[in-house]
């Protein structure tokens, strides 16, 4: 993430300083660094081209199987609700292998740092609000169209359509004070979506200027995959959803689609970006949840995630000889998993209740037992060790550690003596596997055999349960989640609970400090410590309770192969980086597959 222009030394106010600095630091050097290589031209239709060389002309590396058999396979829920390929229409149903129809205007390197991609490079105006971000020209749509800031309008003006009812629709206004100018008046149906703060300067210059000074922004661009103007026009918003109509900028394109049953994608021939393939198809396998490991091990499949894996099934991988050198784990997105609860009515309203489930979950045998502490470990905060602003040294711990004397204590101060009285609850999970769902049921079992109280836990479908999340008011009254960094700063994963977020929680003094800190710049240490002293308040004041801290990983067949991966970053960790959209670029089907 853009983070060293975070620390530079300016008096804060002098906006002019700021910008001189942006301009000239090493930040600024980083975000137009020598980007990966363009895609080569696609070969000509009447060229045969040899059977070592992609579709654009890239010679594969000589353990790689001919082009014709670079096919990568990988699983694909047959129950999951699943709706769009495209972010800017639905975030929590989207298909499998989304957004390989069209390039972010950034994306992270394996150390998290903001690099280019559809866009060539950004900078702030004189005030700090605005930034005007230069797209890189010749890109284009597969149906020949080019590629414009136009695009990145409509994406963002379809997002913010209250018409459209976009489950993501918060994201961009819970970033106060930064966030983009006009989003909660447009998506509150105050405003037109063409008031948004989201312009095009020209036909290759996109300019976003935000309610304050927002120092992340260029890390929040990883989130703007594009939709294509002209075929939303054309088609609506779910042009996408079928062949006929299907257009991408990407590296991908949509060849068959069956929902439930067949999804191929294809090498786009017409792709002009920085992350050329060298998979010719990606094919789906639809299957059941909890299948994914048996499927892997006959073969099928090429790849898996960690939350797919019961510790069972870690038990086998960790002794076999192979799988367990091709089990590549890493900080993921920094994830936590925790309980949410509305605490503007009962019973939850009360901090002692609050407090009384947070101190009776025995966090070390369930991250040890269930979840598996190759896994995870156990949390009793937000932000994950590694994180910026995390607590390193457990001084957080005492608010919500295992207790369940002083559990018991908190729930009879609230009236509930030996859970006397206490009402039923229904714990929500939002479409969770077998394994996830193994570890909410062994926390609700933790808090129900130490207060005696009754807790029934509820798998309910994704849009189901986000629905309910963000209703006002919030029909959620109990439920558990896990949330990951959406960019690299104390300003997202604290930013999620101000007041105006996700989460029906509401402390003044802490949406105060989230808000002063994530605009502040010129005293980096005055931030961090706001960002601490916040995190203290949400852990106190029981916003949530906290469970696991998220190792993840990947487990990959030995014969896929690609350095994106396989080679470890700064920290000595290998796998999939979360935020590197360049690794599909990279990866390919050896030749150890024939062994």
């Amino acid at each position: 993430m853009n983070a060293h222009w975070l620390r530079t030394p300016l008096a804060q106010g002098r906006l002019a300083l700021l910008l001189a600095v942006i301009w000239g630091g090493t930040a600024w050097a980083a975000c137009v660094a020598a980007p990966p290589a363009a895609a080569p031209e696609a070969m000509p239709e009447e060229e045969a081209a040899p059977d070592n060389m992609t579709v654009f002309g890239e010679t594969l590396p000589d353990d790689a199987l001919p082009y014709s058999q670079q096919v990568y396979r990988v699983a694909c829920s047959n129950t999951a609700t699943q709706v769009t390929f495209d972010f800017a229409v639905s975030v929590y149903q989207r298909i499998c292998s989304s957004d390989l129809f069209g390039d972010a205007l950034v994306t992270l390197d394996k150390d998290f740092n903001v690099r280019p991609l559809a866009a060539d490079s950004w900078e702030p105006t004189a005030d700090g609000l605005t930034w005007h971000i230069k797209i890189r020209e010749g890109q284009q749509w597969s149906d020949g169209v080019p590629l414009t800031a136009h695009d990145y309008v409509a994406t963002y003006q379809l997002s913010a359509n209250p018409e459209t009812g976009w489950d993501f629709s918060w994201f961009y206004g819970f970033l106060e004070p930064g966030g983009i100018k006009n989003w909660n008046q447009v998506i509150a149906g105050e405003l037109p979506p063409e008031e948004l703060g989201v312009v095009a300067v020209d036909d290759y210059t996109l300019a976003i200027t935000t309610e304050d000074l927002f120092p992340p922004l260029p890390g929040v661009l990883k989130f703007s995959w594009p939709i294509a103007a002209h075929a939303v026009a054309e088609h609506g918003p779910y042009y996408n959803s079928s062949p006929e109509t299907s257009v991408s900028s990407g590296p991908f394109m949509l060849e068959s689609y069956d929902p439930g049953n067949e999804l191929v994608l294809v090498a786009n021939p017409m792709y002009k970006g920085l992350r050329p393939p060298r998979i010719a198809r990606i094919e789906h396998v639809y299957m059941a949840p909890g299948t994914e490991f048996l499927a892997f091990q006959a073969g099928e499949i090429d790849n898996i995630g960690y939350e797919v894996l019961s510790p069972a099934d870690f038990d086998l991988v960790l002794n076999d000889p192979v799988m367990s050198q091709n089990y590549l784990r890493h900080f993921g997105d920094f994830r936590t998993d925790y309980l949410l609860w509305d605490t503007f009515n009962p019973p939850f309203d009360s901090l002692d209740v609050r407090k009384a489930f947070a101190k009776a979950i025995n966090r070390e045998p369930i991250v040890e037992n269930v979840f598996g502490s190759i896994k995870a470990m156990p949390a009793r905060s937000m932000l994950m060790p590694g994180y910026p602003s995390s607590d390193t040294e457990g001084l957080l711990d005492q608010y919500q550690a295992y207790d369940c004397p002083a559990a018991q204590e908190h729930l009879a101060n609230a009236g509930y003596p030996g859970g006397e009285g206490f009402p039923r609850q229904e714990m929500w999970l939002r479409n969770e596997g077998p394994a996830m769902a193994a570890v909410f049921q062994a926390v609700a079992a933790s808090i129900s055999e130490c207060l005696n109280v009754d807790i029934e836990v509820s798998n309910k479908d994704g849009k189901v349960y986000m629905d309910a999340l963000n209703a006002k008011p919030t029909e959620l009254t109990l439920g558990a989640v896990s949330y990951g960094m959406d960019f690299l700063d104390p300003a997202n994963l604290l930013g999620i609970w101000v007041s105006t977020g996700r989460h029906t929680w509401l402390n003044p003094e802490f949406d105060s400090l989230v808000g002063e800190a994530s605009s502040l710049v010129g005293d980096p240490e005055r931030r961090d410590q706001m960002f601490r002293d916040a995190q203290e308040i949400l852990v106190d004041d029981a916003g949530g309770a906290f469970i696991a801290h998220r190792w993840q990983g990947n487990l990959v067949q030995s014969w896929i192969q690609g350095e994106a991966f396989r080679e470890p970053d700064s920290q000595g960790i290998a796998g999939f980086h979360w935020g590197d959209d360049t690794a599909i670029s990279d990866l390919y089907v050896s030749n150890a597959k024939e062994e």
